[in-house]
């Protein structure tokens, strides 16, 4: 078939059969994909065979729960972020910090403090470095911000993320910090790693087949969010790991970068509570202004919560 012939096709299977109210959006989006695929059938031969063995991946990757993970490491995620960008450069928003994926490991209902967290348990104390990370909220002009919502997320020693992980204390290495008076935060945490997909996973499966590794650097999430201002989602991953620019998700971007200090002046050690040597990351966050008419930041989304 031609695309016309397929265009044709398809509008009289999934248009011309309505009998009840139809969502047009939803029927835009299925006819278009719809018809998508179709040439994609045409144009590259695919089997019965190659399209049933299509369905059952999906059903194993949604049963696995890592279709998420699989939009990451495809660059799906990505894409849309540079789309994002494109919109707010098309409505003149300039400026802030980059945003950059989410991924699939958020979890709402993080204990929430003001200025200062400790996001670690303790379980890993003596495994893996202490980390102090803080930084300033401030607008595009350099005004703090108070009461910014920073939510904050990584995984542990093993490169597993709490809820997820149930060996894990419940909001292990998450937590909300509310920017303080100075517009400053500050997360007592450990040392985050890299990490890979699951090896035996299904995005690893894929990502086998295209001869690519799932391998992320260290980094830490963001969510951070304040009255008046656009919500940023973020991340920084960490100076110095092997996987720092050849992130399997995509997500290392310009600015988003951050440099792990070693901290081992005895006066420095004590005043921050500890016994022995420590790192520390600076990450300052910019908010660009709400704007009328201004693309959304929010995404609707499935996320877990506990």
């Amino acid at each position: 078939m031609n695309r016309q012939e397929i265009d044709a096709l398809v509008k009289q299977m999934n248009v011309d059969t309505a009998i009840g109210p139809v969502d047009p959006r939803v029927q835009q989006i299925v006819v278009r994909l719809l018809g998508d695929l179709f040439q994609a059938i045409e144009d590259l031969d695919i089997s019965q065979t190659e399209l049933w063995k299509g369905l059952e991946y999906f059903t194993d990757a949604g049963q696995a729960n890592e279709l998420g993970l699989l939009a990451a490491g495809l660059g799906l995620e990505h894409y849309l972020d540079l789309r994002a960008d494109e919109a707010d450069a098309k409505a003149g928003i300039t400026g802030g910090t980059p945003r950059t994926i989410e991924g699939p490991l958020y979890v709402a209902g993080a204990p929430e403090t003001v200025g200062f967290a400790r996001m670690d348990d303790g379980s890993e104390a003596g495994k893996i470095p202490t980390l102090f990370i803080e930084g300033t909220v401030t607008d595009t002009e350099g005004n703090l911000i108070e009461g910014a919502k920073v939510e904050i997320w990584h995984a542990n020693s093993l490169g597993n993320y709490s809820f997820f992980d149930k060996s894990q204390s419940d909001f292990n290495l998450r937590r909300t910090i509310l920017s303080n008076a100075e517009g400053s935060y500050t997360a007592q945490t450990t040392m985050p790693v890299g990490y890979g997909c699951p090896p035996e996973g299904t995005t690893q499966f894929v990502l086998n087949k295209l001869g690519r590794h799932g391998n992320r650097p260290s980094h830490v999430h963001y969510f951070i969010s304040a009255p008046g201002y656009r919500k940023l989602t973020t991340q920084f991953n960490i100076e110095g790991d092997k996987y720092l620019w050849d992130d399997f998700a995509f997500a290392t971007r310009d600015g988003l970068v951050a440099t792990a200090v070693d901290v081992t002046d005895a006066a420095e050690i004590a005043r921050r509570g500890q016994t022995e040597a420590f790192k520390h990351i600076t990450f300052n966050v910019e908010l660009v202004k709400d704007q009328t008419a201004a693309p959304s930041t929010e995404v609707d989304r499935r996320r877990a919560s506990a």
